[in-house]
């Protein structure tokens, strides 16, 4: 039996809702009308930016990437997730599971760098308006949002060298919606130490850095708007940044939700439940 526990699994069965059928068919069909919607929208921020002339600005160049961000994270889990809802759970490979994990972490890191690169931007528009044309210029914004696909995906990749070497044993059973973190690093049987210690490093990198540049820059586009005379012009160069305040807000209110606030072993169904009441 004890050999049995330590044979090293090739697949997981991720439960994801474990609810009644007709929860879980109301949930496929509200996921499905989200995805459609979420591809759709996105999917025309895109081609309008690309096609107006009038959107040919920095702000709406890092926004369309931010839109190619975002299908990639709906597109790497609302498929599988509706799949699972159909047939009540599902069984993923490990290396499926790895490569759902990559891209998911992978855009999300991104999308934190175009946050960031969006409020630099929003930086330079306020408080160096002078300048704004001759540094944000469209061979900079292009070499800028490549790095961040590169910086994004890189360093999400070395993390996903050192997951691919841990031996998962015993349970395979994720008790989420999908691949995530913390649920799979719990059935691994190898030491995760390192892994622990990278996952605060690729944190500092991908969400700390970027979000004290967001902080920093708006601190001073505080400042600069404040030193605006007349309460027409503060609130005419303030509402410049109001979407990107809006889209910052909802990403990282996600996160922390998701991340922070739930207890570590309160589970999908218990969570669903709670949301029910």
């Amino acid at each position: 039996m004890q050999e049995k526990n330590l044979t090293a699994i090739t697949e997981f069965y991720i439960l994801g809702f474990q609810t009644s059928q007709d929860l879980r068919m109301f949930l496929f069909c509200l996921l499905l009308l989200v995805y459609w919607g979420t591809i759709r929208g996105n999917l025309l921020i895109i081609t309008l930016v690309s096609t107006s002339k009038i959107l040919h600005t920095p702000m709406y160049f890092f926004i369309s990437q931010l839109s190619i961000s975002d299908i990639l994270v709906t597109t790497d889990i609302v498929p599988n997730l509706l799949y699972i809802l159909l047939n009540n759970g599902a069984a993923i490979t490990v290396i499926d599971c790895i490569i759902q994990f990559y891209f998911f972490c992978g855009s999300e890191a991104c999308e934190c760098l175009f946050l960031s690169l969006m409020s630099y931007d929003r930086y330079v528009a306020i408080c160096n308006p002078l300048r704004y044309s001759s540094i944000m210029t469209s061979r900079h914004c292009v070499i800028l949002s490549i790095t961040c696909w590169l910086l994004g995906f890189f360093v999400i990749l070395i993390h996903i060298i050192k997951i691919a070497k841990i031996t998962f044993c015993g349970r395979n059973v994720i008790d989420h919606l999908f691949c995530d973190p913390v649920p799979l690093l719990e059935l691994a049987c190898s030491d995760t130490f390192i892994i622990h210690v990278e996952i605060y490093t690729l944190v500092i990198i991908v969400v700390v850095i970027p979000t004290t540049i967001i902080v920093v820059s708006y601190t001073h586009i505080i400042r600069a708007v404040l030193r605006i005379p007349s309460s027409t012009g503060r609130q005419k160069a303030f509402s410049t940044c109001s979407s990107h305040l809006i889209v910052v807000s909802i990403f990282y209110w996600t996160i922390f939700s998701v991340y922070v606030v739930p207890p570590k072993d309160l589970t999908i169904t218990m969570i669903l439940k709670l949301s029910c009441c």
